[in-house]
């Protein structure tokens, strides 16, 4: 897969949904040419279209294969979950964002996709970058 390389936070799937028309576009622009998300990242998405964007399952659960044809989706295995919770503690980060950046090392990915993350932070081979900027 093309993207492999690059992991998507879920805020940039969201972003498909969105009225902004520049970032819904820049977003789709993105997941086109492939890339990772976590079984976290399909989980806050299910959840945000639920929750707050008053979608059907039947919608939520579209939009999730359709997330899942261009995307790698990596489990959030104990290995994971324990790696994340180290870079939690070691960067003093957010524990949501510590375990996408782990699922992103773990995935062997350069790029973490995110609006909410320290936009050039790097962790090893991984870097954030705000694909909105």
């Amino acid at each position: 897969m093309p993207g492999a390389d690059a992991f998507f936070d879920t805020n940039v799937l969201l972003y498909l949904l969105s009225g902004d028309a520049v970032k819904a576009d820049r977003a789709e622009q993105l997941l086109s040419g492939g890339g990772v998300v976590s079984g976290q990242v399909l989980n806050e998405f299910a959840s945000v279209g639920l929750r707050k964007l008053s979608l059907t399952m039947s919608e939520v659960r579209e939009l999730l294969a359709s997330v899942r044809a261009v995307c790698v989706v990596k489990p959030v295995d104990v290995e994971t979950h324990e790696l994340g919770l180290d870079l939690a503690e070691r960067h003093q980060l957010p524990l949501y964002d510590a375990m996408i950046i782990s699922a992103a090392l773990r995935a062997d990915c350069a790029i973490v996709y995110s609006e909410d993350m320290q936009h050039g932070q790097s962790f090893g081979q991984l870097t954030i970058r705000n694909p909105f900027l």
